[in-house]
């Protein structure tokens, strides 16, 4: 089964259109990533699956099911979950209150939060080290893993991520990825918009190319990093 089919997407803000003809298909466990410079239309691209922009034209679906036209949250019921940039958390609640606030408005998510919460503590350990601090004074590293383990309280069956490793030391960001591929050997399905270009591609089964608004090149992750104008554009090589 496709866990995400986007067909023929078109997108923007107010009268500036951003996305044009977007086509991406990706199958159920898979990990995928979306490349491309800032503001090739990545993050507008992952707003649109999950419901915080409309679709202008074009069709989004998600395990058998038509997202388009349909409310944020009730996309996150449908087992889509985003995880977006900039680590949006509730800085004056705890850890602990951010993580159970991920299962709080879904009756299925809720009946396993006990099991969701010891999976998510147990992928980052840090988190139940913090449990009772307040979100806003975690380090920026550990604001994205709880950004991440509350939206995981959802039990999604994809995930959407949108730059996890901005602004993260290497040792950070290796945490965060080596959680995400972990998630995803798990079962679910990862779709990841990265500014690290190789680490992204190196932990893809299948990779897009979006520029200008449009996918330009696909294929596997290890047949993009090969890619001579790929690895000109975006690996400095």
């Amino acid at each position: 089964m496709r866990a995400l089919e986007v067909e023929g997407l078109n997108t923007g803000y107010g009268k500036i259109q951003v996305l044009w003809d977007v086509n991406l298909h990706v199958e159920e466990g898979e990990f995928a990533s979306i490349i491309g410079a800032n503001g090739a239309g990545k993050t507008t691209l992952l707003r649109t699956i999950s419901g915080l922009l409309p679709t202008w034209k074009g069709s989004v679906n998600a395990l058998n099911t038509g997202l388009t036209g349909q409310p944020a949250a009730k996309i996150v019921r449908f087992g889509v979950g985003h995880v977006p940039e900039g680590r949006q958390v509730f800085r004056e609640m705890t850890v602990k209150e951010n993580i159970e606030s991920g299962a709080d408005y879904l009756p299925e998510a809720r009946r396993q939060a006990a099991r969701t919460r010891r999976m998510v503590l147990e992928l980052f350990p840090r988190l139940a080290e913090r449990s009772n601090q307040l979100a806003g004074t975690l380090s920026g590293g550990e604001l994205q893993m709880l950004a991440i383990a509350r939206a995981l309280m959802s039990r999604p069956k994809v995930l959407l991520v949108d730059e996890p490793s901005l602004g993260l030391s290497p040792m950070l960001t290796g945490i965060v990825f080596r959680a995400l591929k972990s998630i995803n050997e798990e079962g679910t399905t990862v779709i990841l918009v990265e500014q690290n270009v190789r680490q992204s591609l190196r932990l893809a089964d299948k990779a897009f190319v979006l520029e200008n608004g449009r996918i330009v090149k696909q294929g596997s992750g290890s047949q993009l990093l090969q890619d001579p104008s790929v690895r000109e554009a975006y690996l400095a090589i």
